[in-house]
């Protein structure tokens, strides 16, 4: 299968994910909670892409759909509320999350190989699993990444579906915040672009954004979740003690799981990149320090 007839098939498959959460939203049985709505409309967009993972045998079909719906989730908050939010509130988040969006299906799409190309992590999840390893791919890489993000894009229900405080300070703070983290990950890709092109075998990254963290990627992730914390928290401040536990949970999320599989992976194949460990620091950049 080429590589446009597999964009081909994700796009349509998202298409229908998308178009059945609508029609949920549209003609389905309300819950009373506009958060609920869109909580039942994404869990079953969910399930639609993974029929498709099923129908192709590659769980990475879900791979973009983690920015695919944020757009979407906070355009339905906005239009269905219409509880007089201060519309340059509106217009800031939805803006982050634009930008955010756009870049990382952007780089998905620049970086997808095609359908014979699977997140190495997939196999390995749903190969530990055995016999249960309908449910972990169910659960584990559809189910739980839903949920994760779910609970990210709860402050910006707060900021656009709920009256709140009027705009302030905090709320330029945030827009600057995310912003700032789209960059950082738009430079760090162009660079890690680059790289690839012209590395030597057993080459590793560390130029750039890259000589001051060995994942400044995931930092500006974790940046991205902490501005949309910062937008529900302008809006409702008496809310500060839960809106940023998405946030916590991406970051625990980076260092529980995800940056200690891709540095366990780095290693194994390119030994060089424990010098990178030993001079780089993980996450939180710092001057570079000279190869040994």
């Amino acid at each position: 299968m080429s590589r446009t007839e597999s964009l081909v098939r994700v796009l349509v498959a998202y298409v229908l994910a998308l178009g059945a959460a609508l029609a949920w939203l549209l003609v389905g049985p309300d819950t009373a909670w506009l958060w609920l709505d869109g909580l039942v409309a994404d869990l079953i967009a969910t399930l639609v892409v993974f029929a498709a993972s099923r129908a192709h045998h590659n769980s990475s079909f879900y791979d973009a759909y983690w920015s695919v719906l944020p757009p979407f989730l906070a355009v339905y908050w906005w239009v269905a509320a219409d509880a007089g939010v201060d519309p340059v509130r509106v217009a800031l988040v939805l803006t982050v999350i634009g930008l955010w969006a756009v870049r990382l299906t952007a780089n998905w799409v620049q970086t997808f190989p095609g359908l014979h190309h699977e997140d190495w992590r997939y196999p390995l999840l749903r190969g530990r699993a055995g016999r249960y390893e309908l449910w972990v791919d169910l659960g584990a890489i559809h189910v739980f990444p839903t949920l994760q993000v779910f609970l990210g894009m709860l402050p910006v229900y707060v900021a656009v579906a709920r009256p709140g405080r009027d705009l302030g300070w905090l709320d330029l703070v945030a827009a600057s915040v995310g912003v700032g983290a789209v960059v950082l990950e738009l430079v760090a890709d162009v660079q890690m672009h680059r790289f690839v092109r012209t590395r030597s075998p057993g080459e590793v990254m560390d130029r750039g954004l890259w000589a001051w963290s060995r994942h400044p990627n995931y930092l500006g992730e974790i940046a991205f979740w902490v501005s949309l914390a910062l937008f529900g928290i302008a809006a409702s401040p008496g809310d500060w003690w839960w809106l940023p536990v998405g946030a916590v949970a991406m970051v625990a999320m980076f260092l529980g799981a995800s940056i200690p599989m891709m540095e366990e992976r780095s290693l194994e194949r390119r030994p060089a990149y424990q010098d990178v460990v030993d001079r780089v620091p993980m996450l939180l950049p710092r001057p570079p320090r000279r190869a040994r």
